[in-house]
């Protein structure tokens, strides 16, 4: 504190002390009158010096506040025109009204005044508008950090550059494991004598190692078919716009020996810790083979998926041995329930049906009660004429029930099936899914990462034709004691010859060997074409909506429905599948109202395109060959222009979700 201050607080005590020396020179004056006179004229001389001190000191103190105002206001001037910080005033009309010479000669400006702010950055406007706090924005290849006073209309500049450049090489640098498995080595080995077999290792091997030494990653083989690969995130990122080329490298080589192999790649990458990476990177593995392997996933931060590949039908699998412990598992745990509870997705189509009444046996032949759910409101014109047939059996009929009565008989020890989807948002009754922990999973589509959480048991094969095929096998290892009757097989090859559209599409050699069991098991084709008919106004609906279909470039056709016309789920897919019989279609979109904030978009190809990736792109999903999507609170317009987007993105080879 300066020394004045103290000085000042002291007047009042001295002149308390001037008042008592006048009391006593006034005593003092009575009785020796030239001693008061003496002692009142050192008094006033004494007053008098002390009053010109005191204005001395007031004199200096206004000096010094002066002098302190001069400086500060300088400092204020210096700081403002000479700091490395941009400061602009704009006015209401976004015109600059006044820039410091830092933000001025980092424009390369000689001014800014009477500029718009515009001209500075588009972003800048907008930002302001919606009062935000500050704005990232590039100028003359710099990065600023702008913070916004909107009441002031004053902009602060801060160059962020190098702290940019700096959390770039960070992320660049991160650690990132890759877990890499030849899909299929072990069935395209077996049989194989020991020179072939090393002869196809070395093929692979070297693929890998030169796209290893290539794009500086460090590789090890752990066995015969899975490698480890460290690397960073600039790597990776490097990879992504080759897009993983590598796994059509060795699908193509391969191919060329008569001995096709593939490649799933697992990603982990955006935390610190090695035990964390190596747990996402397997998690990621483990996704990529339930969508049919032959592509890469990888988990981000902020816990969105990409996946890159997928091009091929995953390859079918040739042993039986997994169908037969998958059996194995769902009998001991139907056979620890005290009922089966079977549901499938919303508007359940005959493969949901046929595969639910599937495992509905299963629980029977191990005489234990089961139920399928279904809302009778939900079902398309093919599943009621299946449930009208149904009513001729009146015990098997009576095992449908209604959401609401299966959330009333549901206990602790139920054992709740979901059949033909693994997502929670797709099925009948979410409610009815998170009231039990006792939950198995069987669905034919490739997984995505909205999953079922923690079921006990998981069957997905994505190369099989239909979720049927896959219930049909599991029947083949159940208890013999109870057959599959007449309706029961018949509704079970309905869902097979639905989703392969009568054995056209994916199928393989097991859907043959599922067929075959059914119609030894006394299956009616007649019956399953009776429950597939459509009536005459359906079909010429059907045919104008294909009257619209437009080519878009490498063989994909889009169809789009009126705006004011609502079209059932199976006519769009019905659509969708006629177009992929023109010539020169490999891939059709059919895009039109599902409800009146809903507009679904069905996909279907021929394999040359997989139309799941671009379903995925859209919130959707689905197989290869065959996926759809449902888009809220868009017009067919807006959608339509949605999926022409992602069909630019995808044919330019930004496979990606």
């Amino acid at each position: 504190m300066p020394p004045y201050i103290n000085r000042l607080k002291s007047l009042p005590p001295f002149f308390g002390i001037v008042a008592l020396s006048a009391i006593l020179l006034v005593f003092i004056s009575f009785r020796y009158w030239w001693a008061g006179a003496i002692g009142a004229l050192l008094l006033l001389v004494f007053l008098g010096l002390f009053f010109k001190a005191q204005r001395d000191r007031i004199q200096e103190i206004e000096d010094y506040i002066s002098t302190l105002s001069h400086r500060v206001k300088k400092v204020g001037e210096e700081a403002l025109l000479e700091m490395p910080i941009g400061v602009m005033l704009v006015n209401d009309d976004h015109m600059i009204e006044w820039a410091n010479p830092f933000i001025v000669s980092r424009l390369n400006e000689n001014t800014l005044i009477g500029r718009s702010l515009f001209d500075i950055s588009e972003a800048l406007v907008p930002a302001i508008q919606q009062e935000r706090d500050s704005e990232l924005v590039t100028l003359n290849e710099r990065k600023y950090r702008v913070e916004i006073k909107s009441e002031e209309r004053l902009l602060y500049f801060f160059d962020v550059t190098d702290e940019m450049e700096i959390m770039r090489r960070y992320q660049d640098n991160r650690q990132v494991i890759a877990t890499i498995l030849i899909d299929n080595y072990d069935d395209a080995t077996q049989g194989m004598n020991d020179q072939i077999k090393s002869e196809l290792n070395s093929t692979v091997t070297a693929l890998l190692n030169k796209w290893a030494l290539d794009h500086g990653i460090f590789l090890k083989r752990v066995s015969s078919d899975r490698f480890i690969a460290l690397l960073n995130e600039k790597i990776l990122s490097d990879l992504e716009e080759d897009k993983f080329s590598i796994l059509d490298e060795v699908r193509e080589t391969t191919s060329k020996q008569n001995l096709p192999l593939t490649l799933s790649i697992g990603v982990g990458l955006g935390v610190s810790e090695f035990p964390e990476l190596g747990a996402l990177s397997q998690s990621s593995l483990d996704l990529a083979l339930g969508r049919g392997g032959d592509q890469v996933a990888m988990k981000l931060p902020n816990g969105k998926m990409k996946f890159y590949g997928g091009k091929t039908n995953p390859m079918e699998k040739r042993t039986r041995v997994r169908a037969r412990v998958i059996s194995h598992a769902l009998k001991d745990l139907i056979v620890g329930s005290d009922k089966v509870i079977v549901m499938g997705h919303k508007f359940p189509d005959l493969d949901a049906i046929g595969s639910a009444i599937g495992i509905r046996k299963a629980a029977e032949m191990n005489d234990v009660e089961g139920y399928i759910v279904i809302d009778f409101n939900e079902i398309d014109n093919s599943v009621k004429r299946l449930m009208n047939e149904l009513k001729k059996e009146p015990d098997l009929y009576a095992r449908f029930i209604s959401p609401e009565g299966a959330m009333e008989i549901v206990t602790e020890d139920t054992l709740l099936v979901v059949v033909d989807t693994h997502k929670p948002s797709l099925v009948i009754d979410e409610k009815l899914l998170n009231k039990t922990d006792r939950v198995v999973v069987i669905d034919h589509h490739r997984r995505s990462e909205d999953f079922i959480n923690k079921p006990l048991l998981v069957y997905m094969e994505p190369y099989a034709s239909s979720t049927s095929e896959l219930v049909t096998e599991l029947l083949e290892y159940q208890p013999k004691g109870k057959k599959l009757n007449i309706l029961e097989a018949t509704a079970l090859l309905s869902g097979i010859i639905v989703d392969t559209k009568s054995f056209t599409l994916r199928t393989g050699s097991r859907t043959f060997d599922a067929a075959s069991y059914l119609r030894a098991r006394g299956a009616d084709t007649i019956l399953v074409q009776s429950f597939m008919k459509e009536d005459i106004g359906s079909y010429v609906k059907r045919a104008k909506l294909i009257e619209t279909m437009e080519f878009y470039g490498n063989g994909a056709a889009i169809a789009t429905g009126d705006e004011d016309v609502i079209y059932h789920s199976v006519m769009i897919a019905q659509a969708a599948d006629t177009l992929l019989t023109m010539d020169g279609v490999s891939a059709s979109f059919v895009v039109s109202k599902r409800a009146e904030d809903v507009v679904g978009i069905s996909a279907r190809s021929l394999g040359k395109i997989n139309v799941q990736i671009i379903m995925e792109q859209l919130g959707g999903g689905g197989h290869l060959t065959n996926a759809a999507t449902q888009l809220k609170d868009v017009t067919v317009v807006e959608a339509e222009l949605q999926l022409r987007q992602v069909l630019d993105e995808y044919f330019e080879g930004g496979q990606s979700s």
